[in-house]
């Protein structure tokens, strides 16, 4: 389901059935020929942004680009440009251990910052022991999401993203891109990888992979 509480493009799928798999946009009109070649002729039919295709032997599959370059036509040759993010993307990824923040251009990461920061673990103390700890790793939480959010406004606003890819820790991504001065990195289209490990450097270029990645939901008979 949308953000907006609107049945999402997988929702044409029974979820129950289907598989999950993130494809580079560069492979994906190969892998709607190798689809073919197990299912045969498919129809292409447009969903909310994404293509539905359906096989004679029932099987079908949805493919979800990040942002889609119009409707997708020309066959499966002409899924790659269809698929393929243009401009730059934006990264915001946190946790209570760290950040990283970056901007990638096509595959390749054009800036970056990474960082460490302790957010204080829950206590299983009671009393005014809790009570102290959860204050201070309040404290800490909101430390760091103000660091995230100054970061984000120095390394990925100035790039104008056409898209942004978050991750981490749920919450206190939403804390950051509630700050006002990132509003509109907040109403960006949006890719959300909330089972990245801890920030660094890899996990935000593994990031930049699978926020490019085609979505695709699978169903096989």
């Amino acid at each position: 389901m949308s953000q907006d509480g609107a049945p999402g493009p997988d929702a044409h799928l029974p979820a129950a059935a289907v598989r999950r798999l993130e494809v580079d946009p560069g492979r994906v009109g190969r892998w709607v020929e190798g689809f073919g070649e197990r299912h045969g002729d498919p129809q292409w039919n447009s969903r909310d942004g994404g293509l539905l295709l359906s096989a004679p032997d029932g099987a079908k599959a949805l493919l979800i680009p990040v942002a889609a370059n119009g409707p997708a036509a020309g066959g499966a040759a002409g899924l790659p440009a269809w698929a393929e993010p243009v401009g730059a993307t934006g990264l915001v990824l946190v946790r209570r251990g760290g950040y990283a923040v970056g901007v990638g251009v096509g595959k390749h990461l054009t800036a970056s910052k990474v960082g460490t920061r302790h957010v204080q673990s829950r206590t299983a103390a009671g009393g005014w022991s809790q009570q102290r700890y959860a204050r201070r790793r309040g404290n800490q939480a909101d430390e760091l999401v103000a660091a995230v959010a100054a970061h984000a406004l120095r390394v990925v606003v100035p790039s104008a993203p056409e898209r942004l890819v978050v991750g981490g820790d749920r919450t206190l991504v939403w804390k950051v891109l509630a700050d006002s001065r990132l509003a509109g990195l907040a109403r960006l289209p949006l890719r959300e990888l909330y089972d990245l490990p801890d920030p660094r450097l890899t996990v935000l270029q593994q990031a930049l992979r699978r926020g490019r990645a085609v979505r695709i939901r699978l169903l096989e008979p």
